[in-house]
């Protein structure tokens, strides 16, 4: 049998990819893998911050749709990247076990968060670790970065920003973890939903796709990834608002830790719930509720504009 993946052509996708290639080969030695590169609006777009491109699903929408053209039979996402909203002909079939979902530190001189000199600037285009950045260091400058992780960390090095802030598990698969010069503890900077976490869709009815894919899945990591979607899914605003989750499992119980908080970074409201693995989406919508309940609606409504 022979499947063709699609996926973005930047470094860190062709090496998830490649990933999860061996690994089908593992479970189907004859199966034969091509790759098909399809360039994204993400990919095309380069000079503007994430945030002000308003489209949703810049980096998946075209691949999505070579998927349901039958251009490609399955195709890898990094899931915090998917939106939650999918076409109705696809679905997420597999979740492999979730990489690391911390931020990390990346600087000059390898400091440290708390001891970036007063003033130092620090890049970032997430609304979420501006404002978890500013919580802890109101005196520190953020300023935007757009660029694959090679190319935030070459801005470092060349003088351009004093540190950036990358997810652990890019930077781990593309073997350059000798940079990191700090792991960021995940309650001061709590994840963006699906983060470390790698998503493989396909078309609804190609059930014989579906079943070869499945094998992939790694329960307890969909059931996190699912509950952490479905917060964000609740809240509303997608990647403009500076929200994180991360969801753990142990035996069958799936606790979440959600978190949202003001621009400025000033106000930080959370919410912990524990539910059952088997029903993911529900512990989500219960987190997102309980946000809601306790936030003043002037905040909501700012988040959502």
């Amino acid at each position: 049998m022979r499947l063709t993946v699609g996926t973005r052509g930047s470094k860190l996708s062709l090496i998830q990819t490649n990933v999860i290639i061996k690994r089908l080969k593992r479970q189907y030695p004859d199966l034969k893998v091509d790759v098909k590169v399809i360039r994204t609006t993400g990919d095309r777009i380069t000079e503007k911050p994430l945030t002000a491109i308003k489209v949703k699903g810049i980096f998946e929408r075209e691949i999505d749709k070579a998927v349901i053209n039958g251009e490609v039979d399955f195709a890898v996402h990094s899931m915090k990247d998917l939106p939650v909203e999918q076409p109705p002909e696809i679905m997420i079939v597999a979740v492999p076990e979730r990489d690391e979902p911390n931020d990390v530190l990346i600087s000059k001189d390898k400091r440290r968060f708390m001891d970036l000199p007063r003033g130092a600037v620090i890049g970032t285009g997430s609304p979420r670790r501006i404002a978890q950045i500013l919580r802890l260091r109101p005196d520190l400058r953020v300023k935007p970065i757009r660029g694959n992780v090679d190319t935030r960390i070459r801005k470092v090095e060349n003088g351009l920003y004093d540190a950036v802030i990358l997810a652990e598990a890019g930077v781990k698969r593309l073997g350059i973890q000798n940079y990191i010069s700090e792991r960021l503890s995940l309650e001061d900077f709590t994840p963006a939903p699906g983060q470390g976490a790698l998503a493989i869709v396909a078309m609804k009815k190609n059930r014989e796709i579906v079943e070869i894919l499945k094998g992939l899945n790694h329960q307890p990591s969909m059931a996190a990834t699912f509950a952490e979607r479905a917060f964000i899914k609740k809240i509303g605003g997608g990647c403009r608002v500076p929200l994180g989750a991360i969801a753990q499992t142990k035996n069958d119980t799936l606790t979440l830790h959600t978190c949202i908080l003001s621009r400025d970074g000033r106000i930080k409201i959370q919410a912990v719930v524990e539910g059952n693995t088997d029903f993911p989406e529900n512990l989500g919508y219960k987190a997102a509720s309980e946000i809601m309940r306790r936030c003043p609606r002037e905040l909501i409504d700012s988040w959502r504009g």
